[in-house]
């Protein structure tokens, strides 16, 4: 696939979305998120893909909407004319993986300045990993703006105090790789040179896995996030029912028994 403002590759099993206008610290104009969500589909829709990897090239991840762009209306920044859609009517996604309806897991690999809608991978993504160059900050209230689903959703991740001295110190105060990942905001730290090939080592480790039990587990924890125990215990038990139909559910214990290397059909 051809894009203009990302790049999008696959290899194995792994696709990986790099974020490309490094002259604009790869803030998010209206094309480069409908390119986003093209290469979402396509990941969702490749059998062939098992997880997705997000990073980005420069000096930045993303730095959030595009300011230039941002029109003097107050409408959300999309190609599609206003409110045309069903997600123009929901809280604006803008770069965010389509992670509540996603069965695959995104791999977040941070390599510089993340801010302001930056801050989404971080917050939903599966697994997050940062470059020891990585800062993370929210400006919206230095240049004006309420500071809304990102920080709502730092909050969510961060102790309260912590999201709300980042929501409301903005620019003028920034987190480093090491502090986030004190905080847990990131799993995992590494040199800024190896962050790629290591995104990459934690992807080939998942695909190692069965990839239906991965998708399983990932959404059992996802989706009973916003429920009572009980009722998450046993929306996770569902999941596991189903998947216990499935070819890959004999091959494991199979090649447990045989003691093999499972081969893995994704059926």
């Amino acid at each position: 696939m051809s894009f203009d403002t990302i790049k999008y590759e696959v290899d194995g099993h792994t696709a990986t979305v790099t974020l490309n206008r490094p002259d604009a610290l790869n803030a998010l104009s209206p094309h480069m998120i409908t390119e986003l969500r093209s290469a979402y589909a396509a990941a969702e829709n490749d059998d062939q893909v098992w997880t997705l990897i997000v990073t980005g090239s420069g000096r930045a991840f993303c730095t959030g909407a595009d300011v230039k762009e941002i029109p003097g209306d107050g409408k959300v920044v999309n190609e599609r004319p206003y409110l045309s859609t069903y997600e123009q009517w929901e809280a604006p996604q803008e770069g965010t993986p389509p992670f509540r309806t996603t069965a695959k897991p995104v791999i977040a690999a941070i390599n510089g300045i993340c801010c302001g809608a930056g801050l989404d991978w971080v917050t939903t993504c599966d697994i997050v990993i940062a470059s020891d160059k990585a800062t993370f900050f929210d400006p919206h209230v230095s240049i004006g703006l309420v500071a809304g689903r990102e920080v709502v959703r730092l909050a969510r991740v961060l102790p309260r105090s912590v999201a709300l001295r980042m929501a409301l110190m903005g620019k003028h105060e920034r987190m480093s790789a090491d502090r986030a990942l004190d905080l847990g905001m990131v799993s995992e730290v590494v040199e800024h040179d190896q962050l790629v090939e290591r995104a990459h080592a934690i992807a080939d480790i998942v695909n190692s896995n069965a990839p239906l039990a991965v998708r399983g587990t990932r959404l059992a924890i996802l989706k009973g996030l916003d429920l009572p125990l009980h009722e998450a215990e046993m929306l996770a038990e569902s999941f596991r029912e189903r998947v216990t139909r499935t070819e890959d559910a004999l091959e494991g214990p199979r090649a447990f028994v045989e003691k093999r290397p499972a081969q893995w059909q994704c059926r």
